[in-house]
């Protein structure tokens, strides 16, 4: 006879640490623009991604994965995925448009809160090699990185507006469409192929740390532009 191995009660606690980090983040994203401060939002928004992360794969490497947890999950990712970086972008110039800068940033936001519940409703969803629409991290780090460019460079014309406006629409079309993006779940690296794996990023933390805001948008911006041209 079997037993299942004890595990002490707090270890349940650290993937919901994690994820309270992530929405800790997306709630100073929102105060920092509130503030004006859009740069240090757009990093928050940046942490918030890091923390989504690290509370998915601690949950897997510890096996503490919850139906609790995986709702607390998209709880977070509705503060730091799609309120701050709505607000981000309405705050810093979108107010500008008037009806046009509040109805973008709403469909936006919508889109990712169906992006979400379609995530949570799929049957086995962590083991897919594809992802079902883009991932709204990574479309809230594009609203991010472009709203923090603008914001570096001083372009506040009502052309960087609409362009800003046009990008979360599409962006948020691009969440609830059926386009196909990479998971990079099934990925098996093989000895020699790690090393490079493991030296491209080291470039890219190099790269990011150089001129972040541009290199992740560059980033994103092209696994966005992967799934309708790869897939």
């Amino acid at each position: 006879m079997t037993t299942k191995p004890h595990r002490p009660r707090g270890i349940y606690l650290l993937p919901n640490l994690f994820t309270i980090g992530a929405i800790f983040a997306g709630f100073f994203a929102i105060i920092s623009s509130f503030k004006g401060n859009y740069d240090n939002a757009a990093i928050s928004i940046f942490i918030a991604m890091i923390m989504d992360t690290l509370d998915g794969k601690v949950a897997r490497l510890t096996n503490t994965m919850t139906a609790f947890g995986a709702e607390f999950d998209s709880m977070a990712d509705m503060v730091s995925f799609a309120v701050a970086p709505a607000f981000l972008a309405y705050t810093w110039g979108l107010s500008d448009l008037g009806k046009f800068g509040w109805i973008s940033a709403f469909i936006y936001t919508v889109a990712v809160a169906l992006r979400l519940a379609r995530f949570n409703t799929q049957l086995d969803s962590s083991g897919k090699r594809y992802f079902q629409g883009l991932p709204c991290p990574s479309a809230a780090a594009i609203v991010s990185s472009l709203v923090w460019i603008c914001y570096d460079l001083g372009f506040t014309n009502k052309i960087t507006m609409i362009i800003l406006a046009l990008t979360m629409i599409i962006v948020g079309i691009l969440m609830v469409s059926n386009i196909r993006y990479r998971s990079f779940k099934d990925a098996e690296l093989k000895n020699n192929v790690r090393f490079v794996v493991i030296l491209a990023v080291v470039l890219a933390v190099a790269l990011v740390s150089i001129d972040p805001e541009k290199v992740l948008f560059f980033i994103f911006t092209s696994y966005a532009l992967s799934g309708p041209i790869a897939t």
